[in-house]
């Protein structure tokens, strides 16, 4: 099993970006300064989540999550999976929380569109697998 963000959302960010870094071109100096700022975090954005494709594999061996910084694995015997619900400003948000048991330096945070499916479809996914809670 595996999770990355949707490849509609990479490519609409992506050329939302290009939409962007074009506007700049023809805006005036603060306006190039703007534009060019959002077209660049735009453009890292959807090149981050085209690299780090797929983001969480669940395999044999644990769970595996790519970052910017390496891999990280978590074998299923010390994994703790768990969804939280959190209301910020009137937002709901809800993220998948994974844990090494055996390492408390060890916490992945991702929500859904570093998943591309709800947090708590694969924290089920991954219970179902053997995943503790």
């Amino acid at each position: 099993m595996q999770w990355s963000p949707r490849l509609a959302e990479t490519t609409v960010t992506a050329l939302a970006g290009l939409g962007l870094a074009l506007g700049a071109l023809l805006a005036d100096p603060v306006g190039r300064v703007l534009l060019g700022g959002a077209a660049a975090l735009l453009l890292g954005l959807a090149a981050r989540d085209g690299l780090l494709r797929p983001r969480v594999r669940a395999d044999g061996a644990g769970v595996t999550v790519r970052a910017l910084t390496g891999t990280t694995t978590i074998a299923w015997p010390v994994l703790r999976a768990r969804v939280r619900s959190q209301r910020r400003w009137g937002v709901r948000s809800t993220t998948l929380e994974l844990e090494d048991r055996s390492d408390d330096a060890v916490l992945v945070v991702l929500g859904r569109r570093d998943l591309g499916a709800d947090p708590g479809v694969v924290a089920e996914a991954l219970h179902a697998t053997g995943a503790g809670s």
